[in-house]
């Protein structure tokens, strides 16, 4: 008579084989409700199922209302430029995306700019960027912006003291023109804690596709936390004015952060077809603040 060996992984795998949805289970399948009858029936922990499928609707809610915002721009010719600033692997290329995804790409541009060249060098530090300003109807994101002399550059010794000093007076000056020439700058600061940073880093690492995004100027960002902490709140206290504010995404839930910060947005402009949007185009406080409030809870 031949013996069955019982053991603890044996019962696991049967316990795990009884909770795997199957074909018949997904046929079943025709509505929110049926998801999570399905997910409960079988003993599943369906929230991240669910809060995914909530993510994408509302996603494609606030990128209907882009295009809508980007519509009225043209119509009224309108200039944007919206700023994406924070730590590195903060979530600002990703949000960048979401942002543009079914966005109209003849009147809008990305600006992500390399190191300066010798000659740039030799310019009026804000000279490159002015070129990139957005012309009429159009929207342009900076992916990082001139505030890498505010912060990257001091810490990493890119910049002397004069130039550093030199350009935090210059910068509310600079700002205020674009202000009094009609330019709408919208600075977001994607703000996230040093041990979300660490494990973003492990899995770009590891991630082949993401490994393009690590640079030795990067893997210094968790050496010299404090010293990054330093700058910024010195940017934040000589940079962040009334006509050109800054405002803090918090990005540990890279996710929120990316409809938070469509919704913030959105909520600066009276487009056509706004009253009309099938979700909410106010940001959550909880998650979208300016500098002043968020003054003791920055990372």
């Amino acid at each position: 008579m031949s013996e069955f060996l019982i053991t603890d992984d044996s019962i696991k795998n049967t316990l795990d084989s009884d909770k795997r949805l199957t074909n018949a289970d997904f046929s079943k399948i025709k509505s929110r409700a049926d998801l999570e009858a399905v997910f409960q029936e079988r003993g599943r922990d369906y929230s991240k199922a669910l809060f995914n499928i909530e993510y994408e609707r509302q996603l494609e809610q606030l990128q209907i209302e882009l295009v809508k915002w980007q519509r009225w721009i043209a119509d009224t010719q309108q200039r944007v430029a919206i700023i994406f600033e924070g730590r590195d692997a903060a979530g600002k290329g990703g949000s960048i995306k979401r942002f543009i995804e079914h966005m109209n790409p003849r009147s809008l541009r990305v600006v992500a700019l390399n190191k300066p060249t010798d000659l740039e060098k030799k310019q009026w530090y804000f000279r490159r960027y002015i070129k990139e300003l957005p012309n009429a109807g159009e929207i342009v994101f900076f992916d990082r912006s001139w505030y890498n002399r505010a912060v990257v550059e001091p810490v990493m010794g890119f910049c002397s003291e004069e130039q550093y000093q030199q350009f935090m007076r210059q910068v509310p000056e600079f700002e205020h023109m674009l202000f009094e020439d009609g330019v709408h700058v919208i600075k977001l600061w994607f703000s996230i804690n040093k041990e979300e940073q660490s494990r973003r880093f492990d899995d770009r690492r590891s991630n082949p596709l993401k490994q393009w995004k690590l640079s030795p100027v990067d893997e210094k960002g968790q050496e010299m936390w404090e010293r990054y902490t330093y700058y910024k709140e010195q940017m934040f206290a000589h940079t962040h004015t009334t006509f050109s504010p800054w405002t803090i995404i918090k990005t540990n839930k890279k996710k929120i952060a990316r409809l938070e910060s469509i919704r913030h947005v959105l909520s600066k402009f009276e487009y056509d077809g706004k009253e009309n949007a099938n979700t909410t185009v106010l940001p959550d406080p909880n998650v979208v603040m300016r500098f002043h409030r968020s003054i003791y809870h920055l990372v």
